[in-house]
């Protein structure tokens, strides 16, 4: 199996039929991805997921904010999993979300774990993570609020967004209030989204 392009182990492809599976039966009964995309599983939220793993490969500690239907973190511990290396914290304030997080680590043994607490109150609990990811969960500055207490503790942290087309303006907007280092990755998955990479977050003074 291959996943943009790149080979997927067999046991890592059996981890990920798992999940699609537990994701389906409960998408049924809760809101988990927009139901308009609830048919392209594969291509619209696997793939794109794991391009994650793919550009930061290797046993990191990762935060996961709103984590939601298991894009991309419950992906990205999936791939964890092979290795038996890193970790996921998985943050997720809905309840019942938090709940089909749970039993989706149980059914696939994904490498993570569930808070069930919001993203401002993360940082106080989740001390020491290397990577943080996020996916349709809130414009680029509101991110880059939640983030800050990470890359303020550590030089070298760097997070990965998920960003559609208009992903320009979230730029600009964000540079107004931050400066940081960026690299933008063009979407193997979606032509014209990006995932935004940065680094050396600051506010501007």
């Amino acid at each position: 199996m291959k996943l943009n392009g790149i080979d997927v182990s067999r046991e890592t492809e059996a981890r990920l039929d798992r999940f699609v599976s537990h994701f389906e039966k409960w998408a049924r009964a809760i809101n988990l991805v927009a139901p308009s995309t609830r048919q392209q599983i594969w291509d619209r939220h696997i793939a794109d997921s794991a391009q994650l793993f793919q550009l930061a490969r290797g046993p990191r500690t990762w935060i996961d904010l709103g984590s939601g239907g298991g894009f991309p973190g419950i992906v990205t511990a999936i791939f964890l999993a092979e290795a038996n290396e890193g970790w996921v914290h998985l943050v997720e304030s809905n309840n019942k979300k938090a709940s089909f997080l749970r039993t989706a680590i149980r059914e696939t043994g994904a490498r993570a774990s569930v808070h069930a607490i919001r993203a401002e109150t993360a940082p106080a609990e989740i001390e020491h993570p290397q990577l943080m990811s996020a996916r349709a969960l809130a414009a680029l500055d509101q991110l880059l609020d939640y983030a800050a207490p990470w890359f303020s503790a550590d030089p070298s942290f760097r997070a990965f967004f998920h960003k559609g087309r208009d992903y320009q303006r979230e730029l600009d907007k964000a540079r107004d209030r931050w400066s940081f280092d960026l690299v933008k990755h063009e979407s193997k998955v979606e032509p014209g989204s990006v995932i935004l990479e940065i680094a050396r977050l600051a506010p501007v003074l």
